[in-house]
């Protein structure tokens, strides 16, 4: 076996979080099997990008071409495919994203390899690399073995994979690449940025999200206070947006984001299970409910079972008094 392959993308001059994501769960998989972990990253000028990566990667192939401004899934497929032929890794992996749905599955056609799309998690079994998958509106876990394929190719859901420290000091070889022939079908224009104001919840690293326990939009606003003191934002689980109390891009779950913040305060949310995986990978998840058998309670690590209308007033005054004492 010849190692695992990362492909790193980047967005308006910054290397995408899912990137990190993927490189700590390749660097894990890599170390487990005593392999050599590679990343490749193309693009019009990558050389930040390729120094990055080197904390994370053994390798990294850094493939400079300006044709590859955007990062548009068709010259990027010539590059991949080119580099698992040459290489032979038994594992390529890049995370789900717009840009890997777009190239993954024309990739494993074109070179007759397996594919496994929003993989939940990626493990070696006697040798054997195996991936989970959720199935049936993700109310089944199924589990995927790829004993007979020498490489396959693996795309992870955004925001399942924790980021690990990075470290290392890997190698960066620059890649010479000859695009043979023009694809002018499609080109890059530019991004689209969101509305000015607009409130990213994926990048938030505390979270305070509301459900149907809110009982009344009027009731936003102590929760946007309590947001405030903690120096978080606001998101919601779906009945809040279908009730229009908060716009789409505030709610967490399958229909909505992904998100990993630090902390994770769930204000009268059940917890189904289309919410929680959205949101499984906070590192603390506090869950406010009155209903003792709520699901949420299952993935929290800490709990309390009472009103929010009674609790967030008392959290809001506590949080305030002990940061006018630290000022």
């Amino acid at each position: 076996m010849s190692g695992i392959l990362v492909v790193a993308e980047h967005r308006n001059r910054a290397l995408a979080n899912v990137s990190y994501q993927v490189l700590s769960k390749g660097r894990q998989l890599a170390d487990q099997a005593q392999m050599e972990l590679l990343a490749v990253v193309a693009g019009s000028d990558v050389d930040a990008y390729a120094k990055e990566l080197a904390g994370w990667a053994d390798r990294v192939l850094a493939v400079k071409s300006d044709r590859l401004e955007g990062l548009l899934a068709e010259p990027c497929q010539k590059i991949i495919a080119h580099l698992i032929r040459k290489i032979k890794p038994k594992i390529t992996l890049m995370g789900h994203s717009s840009f890997a749905m777009d190239m993954a599955p024309s990739l494993s056609v074109e070179l007759g390899i397996p594919l496994a799309t929003d993989c939940i998690d990626i493990f070696w079994q006697n040798g054997d690399i195996l991936v989970t998958r959720s199935i049936y509106n993700s109310k089944v876990n199924a589990t995927y073995s790829f004993a007979q394929s020498e490489t396959v190719l693996i795309t992870g859901r955004v925001g399942e994979f924790s980021v690990e420290e990075g470290g290392r000091q890997g190698q960066i070889e620059e890649i010479e690449f000859d695009f043979e022939e023009e694809s002018d079908y499609k080109k890059f224009e530019g991004y689209l940025e969101a509305e000015a104001g607009g409130v990213d919840i994926t990048q938030a690293e505390v979270l305070v999200s509301v459900g149907r326990g809110i009982k009344d939009k009027k009731n936003l606003e102590m929760v946007e206070e309590l947001a405030r003191v903690l120096g978080g934002v606001v998101s919601c689980s779906r009945p809040v947006v279908d009730y229009g109390w908060l716009p789409s891009e505030r709610q967490v779950g399958l229909s909505g984001k992904t998100v990993q913040p630090k902390l994770y305060l769930g204000l009268g949310i059940s917890g189904a299970f289309q919410h929680v995986v959205g949101m499984k990978g906070a590192s603390i998840i506090v869950a406010i409910n009155k209903d003792a058998k709520a699901p949420i309670f299952s993935v929290a690590n800490y709990g309390i079972v009472d009103d929010l209308l009674k609790v967030v007033p008392a959290l809001v005054n506590k949080i305030s008094e002990l940061k006018g004492k630290t000022e």
